[in-house]
């Protein structure tokens, strides 16, 4: 697929293994980057010798950090054409009556947190370009209740919903936010996780990242509001 285009994608989570998988795709698309992580050690080796990537140590939590992201991507490229809420966590945990409140927290604002603070910063500046499509990923597990899972469960869901809010409040905008759900991703932490899984079922980060491209690209121009199933 030749989608040479010469936009910007911010992909928050990039360190990860599906946000490594995301930014190799979309370079190789032609588009420009901006990298934002907590932890971007790997980045200096990996993207020193690529051409238009810029990346930043950002807590994705905090507002101020993800302001700070947008405003010097938009003074380095002028626009933001895509943006990849890829930052997220998963864990297991006790069931809801020995929950403790830190462990809640946790997870809320790993996963709906770091999605809303990003989308509103980068969704005022898609909409005076009238151009601009936003990712979110939630999880196949998000629809149904599960045991020992209440947060990331509860999470998720709310990551499904605040994409379905956005969807609808920007259509007229020019600006398109979907959600992909995936079910397991093959990535070594979760290999680690469950030794003994099949993991010839998994889904690979290359084969998100394709999705996650096709949603970000023209080909995708009539999708808007999608929960799409990985």
């Amino acid at each position: 697929m030749d989608m040479k285009n010469n936009r910007v994608a911010m992909i928050t989570g990039a360190a990860g293994a599906l946000g490594v998988s995301t930014a190799d795709r979309f370079h190789d698309a032609g588009y420009r980057l901006v990298l934002l992580d907590r932890n971007v050690d790997s980045f200096e080796e990996r993207w020193k010798e690529k051409e238009n990537v810029t990346w930043m140590q950002c807590e994705l939590t905090d507002t101020k950090d993800i302001e700070k992201a947008v405003d010097t991507a938009l003074f380095a490229y002028g626009s933001i054409d895509a943006l990849l809420t890829i930052a997220g966590g998963f864990a297991m945990g006790p069931p809801v009556h020995e929950l403790d409140e830190d462990t809640w927290d946790t997870l809320q604002n790993m996963n709906v947190r770091t999605v809303f603070l990003a989308s509103r910063a980068v969704i005022p500046h898609m909409r005076k370009q009238r151009r601009g499509s936003i990712v979110t990923i939630g999880a196949q597990t998000a629809f149904h209740g599960a045991a020992n899972l209440a947060p990331y469960v509860v999470s998720k869901m709310s990551v499904i919903r605040l994409t379905e809010c956005m969807a609808k409040e920007n259509s007229k905008a020019g600006v398109r936010v979907n959600c992909v759900l995936p079910a397991v991703i093959d990535t070594p932490a979760n290999r680690r996780d469950m030794p003994d899984a099949d993991f010839s079922q998994w889904t690979r980060p290359e084969a998100i990242a394709d999705v996650l491209l096709f949603l970000a690209s023209d080909a995708s121009a009539a999708v808007n509001g999608a929960l799409i199933p990985v």
